[in-house]
């Protein structure tokens, strides 16, 4: 699977925990992510996220920032993006399974670097139920 990854100052050392989970299992790994603790503005590390799930380019995303909501918002913007802000593995199940979420939203400042491991770890396994819920899911774009 390939998964696209960015991050702002707040995330660096998940990033990179997160990078070498993705890479011991066989993803390949696009890096958008920033690896300094020197402020930056977390737009410019969620778009390319973003633009690359939407094109195909990956097959999920992975967003991270202090609080997950700024870049969640970011990568929310984009017409076929479902960015699930995450704060336990459950949440991130459900993501998958109900939401059919393509990027996953991790909040560095309040989440430990296992724990975010874990969640991806889980939403990248999770597959969506269909069912009761694609109806829901295509409620959600505004095309």
């Amino acid at each position: 699977m390939t998964i696209s990854i960015g991050n702002d100052h707040a995330g660096p050392e998940y990033k990179n925990a997160i990078v070498d989970y993705l890479e011991s299992n066989g993803h390949i790994v696009i890096n958008h992510g920033t690896d300094t603790f020197e402020s930056v503005d977390y737009p410019d590390f969620g778009h390319p996220v973003a633009y690359d799930v939407e094109s195909k380019k990956a097959d999920l995303g992975i967003v991270i920032c202090g609080s997950g909501n700024g870049i969640a918002m970011t990568v929310n913007k984009h017409q076929d993006i479902r960015a699930a802000l995450c704060w336990t593995k459950e949440i991130a199940e459900l993501a998958r399974q109900h939401n059919d979420a393509n990027i996953i939203s991790i909040p560095a400042r309040y989440t430990s670097i296992p724990q975010a491991v874990a969640m991806v770890e889980t939403f990248l396994e999770t597959p969506f139920e269909g069912g009761r819920h694609a109806n829901r899911v295509k409620k959600i774009a505004c095309k």
